[in-house]
């Protein structure tokens, strides 16, 4: 195998970590790192984008004009 070592920034700071098995806390380099990125993720201040899901808008529960009850006559 490669003694080489593919090298990463760290996603929080910013610093070199070197991508093997023993770094344990790889992308990060360390755990407090790593527990900084959680705690972003656990406050929403990280997000990923996304389109709003069908029947989620105001009208989600109205029926449709088409599909309205009618009354008897």
């Amino acid at each position: 195998m490669d003694a080489r070592a593919r090298v990463v920034n760290c996603p929080t700071c910013g610093q070199p970590v070197a991508w093997r098995p023993e770094n344990r806390w790889r992308p990060f380099c360390s755990e407090r790192c790593r527990l900084i990125d959680l705690g972003e993720w656990a406050a929403e201040r990280y997000r990923l984008p996304a389109e709003p899901a069908l029947g989620s808008g105001p009208d989600e529960h109205a029926p449709a004009a088409d599909t309205a009850p009618s009354r008897p006559v």
